[in-house]
This record gives structure tokens, sequence and C-alpha cells, in this order.
């Protein structure tokens, strides 16, 4: 398959223009020299990404909100933490849309309101907090039968837009940056509700690409993202009818050894990739996300995991908004 093959086949999706260009990919030479050279190093900017503050979330809500508008949804319902960047992209959509948004934000409201939190109030984003992540579905479920009595017609949208129709837009991406560049040897990128390297591997495999796709976990365990990304992929197989197309090729691959002391919480390997980063590349990277991920990727080029003829893609998810929380 073709990457215009694969637009075709999912020329019939609904979508919003919230992505309305191919984003930027760019060399990391200045980097590359900094760890001593090995394989050509390039990046891909979905944090330039100009619709709501940028991000992978923008891309999957680009498809998932349209869903939402199809079905005639005038509430979007989702979740994540207090500075979660797929609850900031949701209020984005939402109000772009002229719906409402309901976030239900694991954690407590803070005595100032910074970063995505703070966006998310700009946007006129209702804020609903529960004490821990595992009461942030439940109580999804309950908000969108309350609205549903109350005779509004909400739709709930998982952590991350982590669906079949949400990892497609990542199937999607994987097209748009073999029009840009020959396929990578490697993508590397931050993985966490498993969508995007859902969509990632899927876009690999349907374009039949040796590509590898590694994905630096930012909390739970790689057993755990892999089952995961699995189940998603097994979704898009069933919903896209693809189920021949999907049944090999690029592996799912989770690296769980940069989460150090747990979700959102900085490493001494995070803060120095966040550092070299900028001081290098002048990219800014986010503590919970993209720092851990860009560890990853040093750490692997530092121990000589890629060779130097190959071609090594950091996929920046976005979530700089999160430098000032």
């Amino acid at each position: 398959m073709t990457s215009a093959d694969l637009r075709e086949l999912l020329s019939n999706l609904p979508s919003l223009p919230f992505v309305p260009a191919p984003t930027l990919v760019e060399p990391m030479t200045n980097l590359m020299t900094r760890l001593g050279g090995g394989p050509q190093l390039f990046i891909k900017r979905d944090d330039a990404i100009p619709f709501g503050f940028g991000g992978n979330k923008v891309r999957k809500l680009a498809l998932v909100a349209a869903r939402a508008v199809a079905d005639g949804a005038d509430t979007l319902i989702t979740a994540g933490g207090v500075q979660s960047n797929h609850a900031r992209a949701t209020a984005a959509a939402a109000a772009k849309l002229g719906l409402r948004a309901v976030l239900v934000a694991n954690g407590e409201p803070g005595l100032r309101l910074t970063a995505n939190a703070l966006l998310d109030d700009l946007l006129g984003a209702e804020v609903v907090y529960v004490p821990t992540r595992d009461e942030r579905t439940p109580r999804m479920r309950e908000l969108s039968e309350q609205l549903q009595a109350e005779g509004r017609r909400p739709y709930v949208i998982p952590i991350g837009a982590s669906t079949p129709v949400g990892a497609m837009a990542f199937a999607l991406a994987m097209a748009e940056l073999v029009d840009q560049m020959p396929a990578p040897d490697v993508i590397v990128h931050a993985t966490s509700s498993g969508g995007t390297q859902a969509g990632l591997v899927a876009g690999c495999r349907l374009l039949g690409l040796q590509t590898r796709v590694i994905g630096i976990s930012a909390d739970d365990s790689a057993a755990s993202l892999e089952s995961q990304i699995e189940a998603i992929i097994r979704g898009i197989a069933g919903h896209f009818r693809l189920e021949a197309q999907l049944a090999g090729g690029t592996a799912i691959e989770v690296d769980d050894g940069f989460v150090g002391g747990g979700y959102g919480i900085p490493s001494d390997e995070s803060r120095e990739a966040l550092q070299l980063a900028a001081r290098t590349e002048a990219l800014f990277l986010d503590p919970t996300y993209t720092a851990k991920a860009m560890a990853g990727l040093i750490a692997y080029v530092r121990q000589q995991k890629f060779t130097a003829d190959q071609s090594v893609l950091f996929w920046h998810t976005g979530g700089q908004a999160g430098l000032f929380a």
C-alpha cells in the first residue's frame, strides 16, 4: 500500500482541519555532534501544530471530535491529570466547535491555575476533580449518564483519544512522513495511553515499512502498554476491515526504563535531555513525556544501540505547556 492508497482508504472518515499542513521534519545535527556522532537524527515537529497549543492529541481529535460532531454531540467528556495535554486539546476542540467540554481530572486544583490547567479555564472547560486515576473512567460514565438525563448529547472520549479511530490519525501521519523523507530506520517517541504508537505501528504495517517504532513509557510497564497497543491495533483491524494487512510487520516495542520515580516526576536523565534539546537545537520538551522519550533516544545513541548508517527520527508529541506548571 502506498501513502496515497492509505489516504484514499480513510478518505471517508469525518475529519476536522486541526492539522492543516504536514508538520516539519528537521535534522538534529547539533545534538548528533554533541553526542559524538552515531545515527543521523531527525525530528518530526508535532509540537508545532498551531491549533490548541499543538501536540499529538490534536491529530487524534481531528478524527475523534469529528466523529462526535457527526453523531450529534453537544458535549465532549474526557479525562486526564490536572495538567493533561489531552484534556487541554479536547477543551480547545470543544471551544472551536461550539461544544461544552467537561474534563475529569485526577488530583487537586492548585491555588493558582498554571500551564494546561490555565488553558483549560481560558477555553471555558468545566473541570471535575477525582482523587485517583482509577476513578476517572467511572466518573466520566456517571457524568455522561447525568447529562443524557438532562437531555444533552454527551460524547465520551477515552483518555488520550486512544481509540481505533484516534489511532488511525497516526497511520495517516506515517503516510505524511514518508512523503517528506525516506522512511527512517527507527522512530522514537513518548508513549502512555498507546494510541499514538498503535497508529504508527499500524501505519508502518500498512505501508510495508521496515521502520522500528520504539515507545518510551512515561508511566506504565512495558508489558501493560504493549498489551494495550496490541488491543488498539486489533480494534483498528476490525473497525476498518484490515485484519490481513495488520497481521504482521513492525513489532510493538516499549521501553519502560526511563519512567524514573513515576509519572510526571523528572529524572536526572530527563533533566539532561530537556537541557540538551534546548541548548543544541532550540527545542523545548516537556517534563512528563517528551523529555523522558528524548532521554531514551540519547541513551540508545550513547550505548551504540543504533548504527552510524541508520536514520532515527524523534517524534515530538508536544506538551511543552507543562514547562510552566
